[in-house]
């Protein structure tokens, strides 16, 4: 996938994820989640070369100064990820996140150990982590789950899972809880604003 075809593919789906998102210029400019992608990006490529460490760690550090989320340059991210709000954001060295997984306000995906070993979470594809969410150690969330505000998750969980309280429980997630619970074609406005 082409560089700017990935753009495009972040601004479709912060367009997806937000009912408020009011058109591709407001996302670009205002989004701090997605500013913060964009810098993880650049970040992590050079993360990957060797003497380029300290650069991405300085790029991982004023992009936190500016957005407020701090991602660290070595953890992996997939595709369509959005950071809604974000603000508080602290995403692991070693953190692997799968393609559309969303994070919202003040969400920690942390480490539980000090060894230079895998110590951040796994969360699989489609993973939804709530408002002020801990999720410590080299535990993994299955597809398709749902973390509450507020949980501190420390131990694995399975595909369709929601986890909720302190210290967080699971439970297999119910059909309607996959719905959206709101209807983002409620906040449509004109479609050539989308262009």
């Amino acid at each position: 996938m082409g560089f700017l075809s990935r753009l495009r593919e972040d601004i479709t789906a912060t367009r997806e994820h937000d009912p408020a998102a009011r058109g591709t210029a407001e996302i670009v400019l205002v989004y701090s989640g997605l500013h913060a992608i964009w810098a993880h990006r650049v970040a992590n490529r050079l993360w990957r070369i060797r003497p380029m460490k300290t650069p991405a760690r300085v790029i991982s550090q004023v992009t936190r100064g500016l957005t407020g989320i701090e991602i660290h340059p070595g953890a992996t991210i997939g595709r369509r990820f959005v950071i809604d709000h974000g603000m508080g954001v602290v995403i692991g060295e070693t953190t692997e996140i799968g393609d559309d997984c969303m994070l919202y306000q003040g969400v920690t995906l942390g480490g539980s150990s000090l060894e230079q070993t895998k110590r951040h979470p796994t969360l699989r594809d489609g993973v939804i982590v709530g408002a002020g969410a801990k999720v410590i150690g080299p535990v993994e969330i299955g597809p398709e789950s749902a973390v509450g505000a507020n949980a501190v998750v420390v131990k694995s969980a399975p595909d369709d899972s929601v986890l909720v309280g302190v210290p967080a429980q699971n439970r297999k997630r119910r059909q309607e809880e996959h719905e959206p619970l709101v209807d983002p074609s409620a906040y449509a406005l004109d479609p050539a604003l989308f262009i």
